[in-house]
Parts: structure tokens; C-alpha cells; sequence
């Protein structure tokens, strides 16, 4: 099955799907995502599969240890959010597919950046340009600029600092109190790296040099 084919539901609308994800969903629905970029050949996956990338060492932060079961509910859940379908493979095991375009709204280089922040959470954009152009082609920052405007706008994109010199941004599926502690964690590590980025800017104070006292004159022996 080819992955660039944009139009994937049956049923579906104009109108994006896209709700807040647990951890566990967004793993998987961006291991499926990716897989599909990188291993078309192996797509759809497996139950198996999709375990095992969502347990991979690289391109994951945080990394975590998922079982099949965990994996296998995260997925039904998906389904029910039409985010993921179910397909028959060969000999009967069953396999998965995502409907992620269809879900998310978003054209093949808006879903290679939303899945690298899926996989990876926050990131500067120089970070982001170089591991979402492992899946689209992305030249230089000036082309991913108009690609996280426009996720931005759609509100699937938060950017977590102000723009310029190692702006972070993250996508917007988290659960709410976990976009609050990242919103305030993010928050406190750039106002702490500004501070010392001041202090190491900012020259020396001079300490005041302490005067020595003056010599007192001899006093001259009576006579």
C-alpha cells in the first residue's frame, strides 16, 4: 500500500480528527506514521512490528517498554478515533495502517514533522529540520518555516519559546496537565539559560581596593 495516497477514510470529511493523545497512542501512531515513510515494504505492520518500534532505541525520546498488550490497546483506541485501521495480511495476521492524513489534516512534509515530534517531543527547529528530513525533504530552515507556520496555524504545532536562535516547538496532541508541565518546564530552562547567558555577557564587577593606613610619623624621644 502507498503511503503518499493523502486521501485514506472512506468516510472521510474536510474537517481534521485530531484530538489529544495518551503517551502510549502517540507512540504508536507515530511508529506507524514512520515505518510507512522508511519501511514502506514492511507496511502495514504487525502487532509485533509496531511493538518493536515502539520499544527501538533510536529516534525515540523518551524511550520506553512497551508490551504487545499495551501496544494492542493503544491501538483499538486508535481505531475508534479512526486515526488507524485494521487490514488483513497475508495469512491472516492481522496488520496495521493509519489514516493520518486524513486525521491530522496535514500534506506529506507537515507529516513527517509532526511525526519526529510525536516520536520526539520538544526540540529546537534545527534539531527538527534534521530528523524530519530523514522522511520529507527539508533543504534548510527557511524551508521548514513555512511548513510550521502553517502546523502552527492549524494548531497542531506549539512553539514553546520565541522565535529566532534555538526556538522550541512541540506538537500540540499532549493531554492537557501534560501541556502544562511541559509549557512550565520549557519555561524555566530558557528563563535559567537567559539569566546565564546575561551574567556571562555582563563585565565584572571591579571589588573596591581597601586603603592601606597611613604611617604614623615616630614620635621623637623626650630630651
Amino acid at each position: 500500500m502507498n503511503d503518499t495516497t493523502q486521501s485514506q477514510s472512506d468516510d472521510s470529511s474536510d474537517q481534521p480528527k485530531w484530538k489529544p493523545l495518551t503517551r502510549t497512542q502517540r507512540r504508536v501512531f507515530g511508529v506507524l506514521v514512520e515505518k510507512a515513510k522508511t519501511t514502506p515494504d514492511a507496511y502495514p505492520m504487525t502487532l509485533n512490528g509496531i511493538t518493536t518500534g515502539c520499544n527501538q532505541k533510536s529516534n525515540r525520546s523518551p524511550l520506553m517498554n512497551l508490551t504487545a498488550d499495551e501496544v494492542e490497546t493503544a491501538l483499538d483506541q486508535l481505531r475508534n478515533m479512526s486515526a488507524v485501521a485494521e487490514v488483513q495480511g497475508s495469512g491472516r495476521v492481522a496488520k496495521y495502517r493509519h489514516y493520518a492524513y486524513d486525521w491530522l489534516g496535514v500534506d506529506k512534509t507537515e507529516i513527517a514533522v509532526m511525526t519526529e515530534l510525536l516520536l520526539r517531543g520538544e526540540q529546537t527547529v534545527g534539531e527538527l529540520r534534521g530528523r524530519a528530513a530523514r522522511m520529507e525533504p527539508i533543504a534548510d530552515l527557511n524551508a521548514l518555516k513555512p511548513v510550521l507556520d502553517s502546523l502552527i496555524e492549524k494548531g497542531l504545532v506549539v512553539s514553546l519559546t520565541p522565535e529566532g536562535r534555538g526556538q522550541i516547538v512541540t506538537h500540540n496532541l499532549y493531554e492537557p496537565h501534560e501541556m502544562r508541565h511541559l509549557q512550565t518546564k520549557v519555561g524555566s530552562m530558557a528563563a535559567a539559560a537567559a539569566d546565564e547567558e546575561r551574567s556571562a555577557s555582563s563585565p565584572p564587577s571591579s571589588a573596591p581596593v581597601a586603603s592601606r593606613p597611613t604611617a604614623s610619623a615616630p614620635v621623637a624621644a623626650p630630651t
